[in-house]
């Protein structure tokens, strides 16, 4: 089963009506694909997607196992505004190697490749897309995005997903008072790991918790920590783990 829904979004008011709900410049369209989120209005992560333009409709590329509730949420804000969205038939082909006529650098880093849409099945190109994200500390929907996650702290801002110049949006006031106001004290990082543990392990530092392992690749790590408490060697299962250089 495709792991992507590709929706369609159109009528005469569907940028005006994304740009007052999402964490990015829609006019950024203009220039390639958005990464955006969609929040609660207490500013916390309900979605992460694509941005694209279609002719005079915009392209949504979301996670399949988040379509149905964004969908409704976006039609609980719809109200008398001029948008209809519907499936739009297409699926996802991304990779790493030569980009098909079409195709869009990902918005999040130059090493995530290019994203295209098209009628054909969903593919890729056998990339190794953990080892990239590792690497470069890229958050994944359902991994290290979920629904208790504030977005500033899983990174959004170093993969290009928020814009804190372009006015409001849903759950704008808590993410910008986080930018301007406050010193982040949790977040995402990459760890060096030597060692056994599973995803989703709790992390422990001088035997107090310390955050959550996510995403594993070789000897290295995606983990949510107490950044306080990661500055010393720190347990998760069977491993050890510190921050990486």
């Amino acid at each position: 089963m495709p792991t992507r829904r590709i929706l369609r979004l159109s009528g005469k008011d569907t940028e005006e009506f994304l740009q007052g709900l999402i964490t990015n410049d829609v006019k950024r369209l203009d220039q390639g694909l958005v990464y955006a989120a969609m929040l609660t209005p207490q500013g916390k992560y309900i979605a992460d997607f694509f941005l694209a333009r279609d002719g005079d409709a915009v392209l949504l590329d979301v996670a399949e196992e988040l379509a149905d509730s964004l969908v409704k949420r976006l039609g609980m804000y719809k109200l008398r505004a001029d948008v209809t969205i519907e499936d739009s038939g297409l699926h996802l082909q991304r990779g790493t190697g030569s980009a098909p006529e079409g195709a869009l650098p990902d918005p999040r880093h130059p090493d995530m490749g290019w994203r295209a849409y098209s009628p054909s099945p969903e593919s890729d190109d056998g990339t190794d897309w953990d080892a990239i994200r590792v690497a470069h500390c890229i958050p994944e929907t359902g991994i290290e995005l979920t629904p208790d996650s504030f977005i500033l702290e899983a990174g959004f801002e170093a993969v290009n997903g928020v814009d804190f110049r372009k006015g409001c949006y849903v759950g704008q006031e808590v993410t910008a008072r986080m930018k301007h106001k406050t010193e982040l004290r949790k977040g995402l990082r990459v760890v060096a790991i030597d060692g056994a543990a599973p995803l989703g392990s709790e992390i422990t530092a001088d035997g107090k918790p310390a955050g959550t392992l996510f995403t594993r690749s070789g000897d290295r790590a995606i983990a949510y920590l107490r950044l306080d408490r990661a500055q010393s060697r720190m347990k998760a299962g069977e491993a050890t783990l510190s921050l990486a250089d």
